[in-house]
């Protein structure tokens, strides 16, 4: 195969998006400031751009030599600072003892000899924090790539400790990219069913096999990276390099990763680049009294929205610190790629508040932010120079042009991009419109619409959706009536209604509205409530704060079916590679039936969305070189007693193809509520 030559100049976009043309010159700005930076790192460097990745390797604490004496180099850049100092335990907090020294660009250094603490206290066990002098006075602060801090038990009094080369054994190699992701949303603390925050050995041994038994290719770890607030999950974070205190050590993790591996599945981490906590013990906020170190100056370096600081992409150590981190948790870690949370955040100087996207001018002329959408570009290279087979998935709602396309195009690079306005478009719909009032073709269109061969990852609910404030789709349906009628033993038309449609919302963004999946933990057998945080409000309760696994696990409750019809969802692509198929192709509507029929792969889907009208005849048109008399197969019916539905089709039921002159189709029967899968053939 030919491999595609794309215009050396960033305008290769245009091939699959003629509308672009007019704006042939933006894309071509934007791919020659990429070009730029790029070049001029790899110059003043004198380096590769993965190796400029390395910072890791030369700031923070590293074990090396000075004067042929052995032991740990620790260096911290504070270009503003008037001094600094190491203190910890190994050297009894005095700040007299190791005084750093500056270099002409802002880099502070120390070296210290594995002599100079004591037996019981050496510098890679003990507790240890810089002391940095500015004109505002002196501040004890966690340095910048610190990889380990401990809090106390009330998650204050944070301090860094040391950690050089880790000794863990690894297992199992990085399983190999699926053809679609598959991905369970998974946030480790609050996995237990218990009221506390579990650890990553506890995900290890009792939720691992969840993920895997349910079908799921690809575990997506939220709120690794670490955080002084629990309740932010994990979007405020303090320390880019440090694996939550809170959840166990960093070889607890990669061990977690390790068995992830063994399991045969991949992990996709969030990462946190868009924006910082304000937090100046823990976090890097006025670290050498300055507001402008790794931020923006002034309000530009404030998020009105979410109460965060917004790093200064144009300097050249905010971009080694970020590429940094990514090489760091791809390395160090193994992880198989990444989540860039706050991407529309990042890429635009409004930040994508309050505005609508309706225009090409919105993505390529008005109110971009160059600095940040260069760096996602570097990042991307970063990744896939280092891990070609990485997912790279973008946060992004706006839908900028080329997001999810090569660099090489024009691109931003990414694999993904969430398809965040379908949750959104399920959760208006339960809110707003009872189901007998759904339109049929808007559900498809909305679900379809997306830019033209930029993937997607679709889902109907994240934790987005489940957060205190929101409700999830289970509750949005049934609320209440889930806390007394979900026994298999008795009926209710609530819970009746409500399971058929979380399948039937399922099955259909499954079908249509993506290239990947994606599922928040629990989610998947209809987990009832919402998830709050302990905080002052809720008297610092863990009681919405963790997974009711015992719910699934109870035979005699309706979660189960829910559950196994979601494992049954993710053996459909498994077996029939539905979500690397071609898009999906629309082949009938009736809206006043609430009929949708469509195929996907080699696969037909048949939707009856009517509240009360069981149809029979339904003729669900077919495709391709087929004859008269051939068998269809029901290959997935939601409506099977296994998935909690009513059982009226016979198990073993098949149809046969009909004749209709030149046409093919098959009549089919498809029962209030529920849909069917179909295959022609054996």
């Amino acid at each position: 195969m030919i491999a595609m030559q794309h215009p050396p100049d960033g305008t290769g976009l245009i091939a699959h998006d003629s509308w672009l043309t007019p704006y042939a010159d933006s894309l071509r700005h934007r791919y020659a400031r990429y070009k730029q930076v790029r070049a001029e790192i790899i110059a003043q460097e004198q380096c590769s751009l993965a190796d400029f990745a390395l910072g890791h390797r030369r700031f923070g604490f590293n074990a090396g030599n000075h004067n042929g004496v052995n032991g740990v180099w620790y260096r911290e850049w504070a270009p503003n600072a008037n001094g600094l100092s190491l203190i910890g335990d190994f050297n009894g907090w005095d700040q007299s003892r190791h005084v750093m020294t500056r270099d002409s660009f802002g880099v502070w250094s120390v070296f210290v000899p594995d002599s100079a603490g004591s037996a019981a206290n050496p510098i890679e066990s003990g507790c240890v924090k810089v002391r940095v002098f500015t004109l505002k006075g002196a501040s004890d602060r966690l340095p910048a790539y610190v990889q380990r801090v401990l809090f106390d038990a009330d998650g204050t009094n944070a301090r860094g400790v040391v950690q050089l080369a880790s000794s863990y054994q690894w297992v199992h190699n990085c399983p190999p990219c699926p053809a679609a992701p598959r991905i369970y949303e998974a946030h480790v603390g609050m996995s237990s069913e218990q009221g506390r925050i579990a650890t990553f050995d506890d995900f290890r041994t009792t939720v691992l096999p969840r993920v895997v038994g349910g079908g799921y290719n690809t575990i997506q770890f939220m709120a690794v990276q670490e955080h002084p607030y629990y309740g932010s999950f994990g979007y405020h974070v303090s320390n880019f390099f440090a694996v939550s205190s809170r959840f166990g050590t960093p070889d607890d993790f990669r061990r977690l990763v390790d068995a992830v591996h063994g399991a045969g599945v991949r992990v996709v981490m969030d990462l946190v680049h868009s924006h910082s906590v304000k937090n100046t013990v823990e976090g890097l906020n006025g670290f050498d009294g300055t507001d402008h170190q790794y931020f923006h100056a002034g309000p530009k370096g404030q998020h009105p929205a979410w109460d965060s600081l917004l790093f200064d992409y144009s300097k050249r150590e905010v971009q080694r610190f970020l590429l940094s981190n990514i090489r760091y948790w791809l390395d160090e870690f193994r992880v198989d790629g990444f989540r860039f949370d706050g991407v529309t955040s990042m890429m635009y100087q409004h930040h994508g508040l309050g505005q609508g996207f309706s225009s090409y001018d919105d993505y390529l002329r008005w109110n971009i932010d160059e600095d940040a959408l260069t760096y996602l570009q570097l990042a991307n290279e970063v990744t896939h120079t280092l891990r070609p087979d990485a997912t790279c998935i973008a946060e992004d709602v706006s839908g900028m042009v080329g997001l999810c396309r090569p660099l090489e195009e024009g691109g931003i690079g990414f694999n993904f991009r969430l398809a965040m306005g379908l949750p959104d478009y399920w959760i208006g719909l339960l809110r707003e419109r009872r189901d007998e009032d759904w339109k049929m073709d808007e559900i498809f269109s909305t679900l379809a619409n997306r830019r033209h061969m930029e993937a997607h990852i679709s889902y109907c609910e994240s934790h987005d959706q489940a957060l205190v404030g929101d409700k999830t789709i289970a509750f949005w349906l049934m609320d209440k009536e889930m806390y007394w009628h979900m026994n298999k033993g008795g009926r209710n038309a609530t819970i009746d209604r409500g399971i058929a449609l979380h399948k039937l919302i399922r099955l259909l963004t499954f079908a249509v509205g993506g290239e990947g999946y994606l599922n928040f933990m629990g989610n998947e057998f209809g987990h009832p409530e919402w998830i709050d945080f302990p905080r002052a409000g809720n008297n610092w309760s863990f009681h919405y704060c963790r997974r009711q696994w015992s719910l699934a696990d109870n035979p005699e409750l309706r979660y189960q079916g829910l559950a196994v019809f979601d494992a049954a969802l993710q053996a459909l692509d498994e077996n029939h590679q539905i979500l690397s198929a071609a898009p999906a192709e629309k082949l009938l509507v009736h809206e006043e039936d609430k009929l949708l029929v469509l195929r996907r792969g080699q696969l037909i889907f048949a939707f009856n969305l009517h509240p009360d009208r069981s149809r029979v005849g339904v003729m669900a048109p077919l495709y391709g070189s087929i004859n008269a008399g051939d068998p269809v197969k029901i290959i997935l019916n939601t409506d099977a007693v296994e998935f909690g539905g009513f059982g009226s089709i016979l198990e073993n039921t098949s149809y046969t193809v009909d004749a209709n002159g030149a046409d093919r189709s098959v009549s089919i029967y498809l029962p209030a509520r529920t849909a069917q899968v179909l295959r022609v053939g054996k």
